[in-house]
This record gives C-alpha cells, structure tokens and sequence, in this order.
C-alpha cells in the first residue's frame, strides 16, 4: 500500500506534463522558446488592463500590467487580429498561460531604431520630462535620453550673465514639457545610455543658408546677447554670431558691456566659418589706430594719461580713446612698492613717459613720469661699474711701476 501511494503522484504529475506547453510545442515539432526570445502572435483581445495573444495555436500568450509598455505608439490601440511581437518572460504563469512583455521587445525595437536614426541622421521629436544642471531628460519614442547644455540650439541655450548655474538650471526647468526635434548622437544600449542634440538639428538648418556666406563679409545685425567672453549677433536669415571680447575693439575692455548692449545695431566682419558655428568682428570693419600711432607718439615725449585698470603687475593708461599703454610696476617708482593702489587711483590723470612704442604688436611702454625706471637704473649701475673699475685699475698700475722700480735699483746694486 505504501508504494502504490508514492507511485501515484508521480503518475499524475506525468499526465499534467504531457498537457503542459512544452510538451505540446514538443508533440508538434516546434522550437521550445526562451525567456528573452521575441516571438510573434494575434491578438485575441486587448484592453487597457491586459492583451490576450494566440502563439500560432499552440499557446495563449498574456500581456499585462506594465509590460504593456504603454508610451509606445507601437502598442496603442490594438484589436482582434493585429499581429504583435513580444518578449517572452515565462513559459508557463499561474493560469498555464505564456507570460509575454510588450515593454522587453519595445525596448529591443527601440534600442535598434536609435541605432538606425543615428546611422542615418533622422531627425525625431522628442519631449523634455525633467532637468538638471547639466542638461535635460527627454522622452525619445518611449526611452530615456539626454541632451546636454551644450547640446541646446542657440534659440534654447540659457544664456546667463556670469554662467550662474542656479540659473542656468531654472531656465533648464522652464523647457519641461517642451517638444523638440532632436539627432541621437550617441547610443549605447549595454550601459542604457542615450544621447541627442537639437544643436545638431540646428546646424543642418543653418548649412544651406551659410553657403551664401564666405569669410572677409560684412554683414549688418544686433546684439542679441552678452557674456563675459564675447557678444552674440543676430543678422540674415535667423543666423548667429560670436564676436569674441578681443574682436569687439581695437583697446583693451574688460566686459562687452562697457562698448556694447543689447539691440545695438552692429556691423560686423566674418572671420571664420566653422560647420554652423560663425566668428565675427566689429573691429576689423574700423581702421586700425596703431597704424597712425608712431605719428601721434614718440618715445621719449611725456605725455599725460588716465589711469583705467590697476594690475599687480603694473596700471593700464589711456593716452586718448583708442591708444593704451602699460605702466610696467617697476617702471612706477625707483622704491619698491607695496600696494599699486595706494599710489595710482582709478580714473585719475597722471604724467608719464613713453619709453617704448611697438604699433604692430599694439603695445605702448610707459614710466612714471621723474621715474629713472629700468633703463634709468641700468645706465646708472653701468656708470657705477665703469668708475669702479676705474678706481681698481690705478692702483694696479703704480704697484706694477713701483715693482719695476725697485727690481732696476737691486740690478745696478749687483753690478
């Protein structure tokens, strides 16, 4: 009795087998699937809560929950009939049902489909989902991506004065729920990473107009924006330049701002055409004043000037509004100075004198006017060293005629 009773279960369990899934793919010839594989099937029936799929006959396969994979446009609106294909994540639930996953095969799919637009440089749209200070999230066809800051096209690009990124960031928060049309730039499905750019959809915008362009034109636009390496202008058909802060004018400035500001009309020279990316400047569209400099000054004159920016290294003067010098610290006072500040002030006129003039490399040398200044101090040092040297050399000579002297004394004694 004992054994018929171990026996029995066992039986029983056979029977259950042989109507499993497995053993009648088996009994048919088919290829048992994996968990992973995608396979294909109809719906049988579909709703928002789960859809039913016929597995060619053998099997009913079930959809449910969030392996709908809802944010794919794919799997909206499916009826009786529609062919499908889906990832299968068990062979058998707890209804002997073929546990299947929408959102496995539209993640497979939509990784290979990133992969395709990169290759081919499609443009897409996608939606900002959320922000940080780096960059944005975007929705691309269901996936998470990234667009970084640098990445936005100059219409979105946060421009803020000093590149505070607190608000940077809030701008950034501002494009939540914003639609764009973005280029995947980089994909990498192993590590889940998914790059895109709406700067790249931009740049192809811009190629055809920027053909009508060429290097040495002048163009005519406005300010459109400033920072403190350059300014931005708008001109032609909605394109962009950066006149970097070196180009904005022929003296020295410290900000865009103290020349420039925003809707100023300009006109402006193309320097350089880089892909989308223009460089411009205002003043090479101006005739150089360092070119007339040697004229105006000459070394040696003393002339008067107003002291504009206080370096440790030495004070920026202006001798008229186009023509700077540099006071170099050691051409300011023949005593050490401890503090420049405490002799020179911001905006006040001093007396100074010329002391080297190089308009081709745009450069002025000026000293303190009554200063001996470097080359004072070396004519002076080299005066001292002659006279030195002309004390030591005396002495060596009467010693030398002293030795003469008493060598012949000592001769004619002997004789």
């Amino acid at each position: 009795m004992a054994k018929a009773k171990t026996v029995a279960p066992v039986v029983a369990e056979e029977k259950e087998d042989k109507n499993s899934f497995k053993s009648l793919l088996q009994d048919h010839g088919g290829n048992l699937p994996k968990p992973g594989d995608v396979i294909k099937g109809k719906v049988i029936s579909a709703d928002r809560r789960e859809i039913r799929v016929d597995i060619e006959g053998l099997a009913v396969g079930v959809i449910r929950g969030a392996e709908l994979f809802a944010e794919s446009r794919e799997y909206a609106n499916l009826k009786s009939g529609d062919e499908v294909e889906a990832t299968v994540v068990e062979l058998e639930n707890e209804n002997g049902e073929m546990e299947l996953s929408f959102r496995l095969a539209g993640e497979a799919r939509a990784w290979d489909n990133l992969r395709k637009w990169m290759k081919d440089g499609l443009t897409i749209k996608s939606k900002v989902i959320s922000a940080n200070k780096g960059g944005i999230m975007m929705q691309v066809e269901g996936m998470a991506g990234f667009m970084p800051v640098s990445q936005l096209s100059p219409d979105n690009y946060p421009r803020v004065a000093g590149g505070d990124k607190n608000r940077i960031f809030e701008k950034l928060r501002e494009m939540i729920g914003k639609e764009m049309e973005v280029k995947v730039i980089d994909v990498d499905e192993k590590e889940e990473k998914l790059i895109v750019s709406e700067r790249a959809v931009w740049e192809d915008s811009q190629k055809a107009v920027l053909e009508q362009y060429k290097v040495g034109d002048i163009v005519e636009g406005e300010i459109s924006a400033l920072t403190s390496f350059g300014a931005f202008v708008k001109f032609g058909d909605n394109l962009e330049g950066l006149i970097h802060i070196s180009e904005i004018a022929w003296q020295r400035i410290d900000h865009p701002k103290d020349i420039l500001k925003v809707g100023d009309k300009v006109k402006a020279q193309i320097i350089q055409l880089d892909k989308s990316k223009i460089y411009l400047s205002i003043k090479r569209t101006m005739n150089d004043p360092w070119k007339q400099a040697k004229d105006k000054y000459k070394v040696g004159e003393k002339v008067s000037g107003k002291v504009i920016k206080v370096e440790p290294f030495g004070v920026m003067v202006a001798l008229d509004k186009e023509i700077h010098g540099l006071a170099h610290i050691s051409e300011l006072s023949d005593e050490p100075i401890s503090n420049i500040n405490d002799k020179f002030k911001v905006g006040q006129e001093y007396d100074f004198e010329i002391v080297s003039l190089e308009p081709a490399e745009h450069r002025l040398g000026l000293k303190a006017a009554g200063v001996k200044g470097k080359s004072g101090r070396k004519a002076e040092k080299a005066e001292k060293s002659e006279k030195t040297e002309e004390k030591t050399e005396e002495p060596k000579e009467e010693v030398k005629e002293e030795k003469k002297e008493k060598k012949a004394k000592k001769a004619a004694k002997t004789e």
